[in-house]
């Protein structure tokens, strides 16, 4: 068993494996899963006060036929909750701990948006900067000219607001084409980030950068590497060493696409049983062209690094969201640029067909609803690959929370996250009394005088 780091586990340390078998809050009736089910095994702490997110778990869990998840809950910015439940690896039969990690796919997004405007704050970077003016995109040494005049429109808030003028469903998402743009190239697959901008920069777009908004898994590829050269460093150790470092959070890392490759403490992934298509041709390895289970190889991984390629434990999830509403986690960004993070996007991005505003829209790496009470705003993400499915929530009440699994759909063949996600905002309203004890800061202070 994997010991928690101490700063990150004020807690969440490890207690005796427990098993939970409590029925849904929504159906008090059904007290016990089927004997002809497993009881799922949760672990951490439990607290009674917040028994309402373990019997959602557990019931959740068993419905929807899912090996393993884990939940982080944090209020205020104290962490409150984080346990794990059911199975890490199905088939070594290890739990799933609260500080185990997951691929948690664009829930990469806010970090990559985070680590952006960090650069601007610092003046090393301009929100409205052209893209060409950025990146030199070369192949065997020479000039890649554009494949679209527009693309010398293009900025870097376009790329932070998925309105760079890409859309996957009028043409194609260029992050899953890893052996296609090799073999363009002249290289041996899989494509590299660096050989995917290569490929797609003569090619035209969808639509003209700026008019709307449609999601683009490449628009955040070409920010990490924009990221690499304003910085001078490699995208994974700039984010490291300036958004996460500062966080105390040193357990993330950039995962890898093979198995055998598994960082420490990072769960397996299994398809959903509603998926049909559970394998696909290798796109690296000795495997390369052979059926292979699509989470470890049916795509490359490693060149998904600033849109969906990070590991990371739910706590640690929450730890990075709670940042910008905690000045105790750290500084990371400042006012000002907290608020361009959730700035609504201009026109039709953010406002409807008569020009009023949109109650849901995209600003800064993170999704926006508006319509809260007092004037608050939900903002979240939400992530999914074939193996995995994520969840990361801030709440206009101070509540923070990120769920993980490491299957991808529930039984209703629906992301797993997407399923989950009103179900733990009716958990989170259950709470009739929440712990108010900061351990975290206790943790630190207890420390300090080590």
């Amino acid at each position: 068993m994997r010991v928690p780091h101490p700063l990150l586990w004020p807690v969440v340390t490890m207690a005796a494996s427990l098993l939970a078998s409590l029925a849904s809050a929504h159906e008090p009736e059904n007290n016990h899963a089927p004997a002809t089910e497993p009881l799922v095994v949760a672990t951490g702490i439990a607290d009674v006060r917040l028994a309402s997110f373990d019997r959602l778990m557990t019931k959740f869990l068993t419905e929807n036929k899912l090996p393993g998840a884990s939940l982080a809950v944090a209020r205020n910015g104290q962490l409150v909750y984080a346990r794990g439940f059911g199975l890490g690896d199905v088939e070594a039969k290890t739990p799933v701990e609260p500080d185990s990690l997951f691929r948690i796919a664009s829930i990469s997004k806010p970090i990559t948006a985070a680590a952006v405007l960090q650069l601007i704050e610092r003046g090393k970077l301009k929100l409205d900067a052209p893209l060409v003016d950025l990146l030199d995109v070369r192949h065997e040494g020479k000039p890649v000219p554009p494949g679209d005049p527009r693309l010398k429109d293009v900025t870097v808030r376009h790329l932070l607001q998925h309105r760079g003028g890409w859309d996957r469903d009028k043409s194609f998402d260029p992050m899953f084409r890893s052996v296609k743009f090799a073999n363009e190239l002249g290289t041996m697959p899989p494509a590299t980030s660096w050989q995917v901008i290569t490929a797609m920069w003569s090619r035209p777009l969808d639509f003209a950068p700026g008019e709307r908004n449609s999601y683009s898994n490449y628009g955040y590829c070409l920010l990490g590497r924009i990221i690499e050269q304003v910085s001078g460093m490699p995208y994974e150790a700039y984010v490291r060493k300036e958004i996460l470092e500062p966080l105390a959070i040193d357990s993330m890392r950039i995962g890898k696409t093979l198995i055998e490759e598994r960082a420490p403490g990072e769960v397996r992934y299994v398809m959903g049983e509603s998926r049909k298509k559970k394998q696909g041709p290798a796109v690296l390895g000795p495997s390369l062209g052979e059926p292979i289970a699509m989470p470890y190889g049916g795509w490359y991984l490693e060149a998904m690094d600033a849109h969906g390629a990070w590991l990371a434990s739910a706590p640690a999830l929450v730890r990075f969201a709670s940042a910008f509403d905690a000045p105790q986690f750290g500084t990371i960004l400042n006012e000002s640029s907290i608020q361009t993070m959730f700035t609504r996007p201009e026109g039709r991005a953010g406002h409807k067909a008569d020009g009023t505003p949109t109650t849901v829209y995209y600003a800064c790496g993170w999704n926006v609803r508006t319509d809260q009470p007092g004037g608050g705003m939900n903002t979240w993400h939400g992530g999914y690959l074939d193996g995995s499915a994520s969840l990361l929530v801030r709440r206009h009440d101070g509540l923070t929370w990120a769920v993980l699994f490491n299957s991808d759909t529930g039984s209703n063949g629906k992301s797993a996250a997407v399923t989950i996600d009103p179900l733990i905002h009716q958990a989170a309203n259950a709470v009739k009394e929440w712990p108010i004890k900061d351990l975290f800061l206790s943790k630190i202070t207890s420390r300090k005088h080590e």
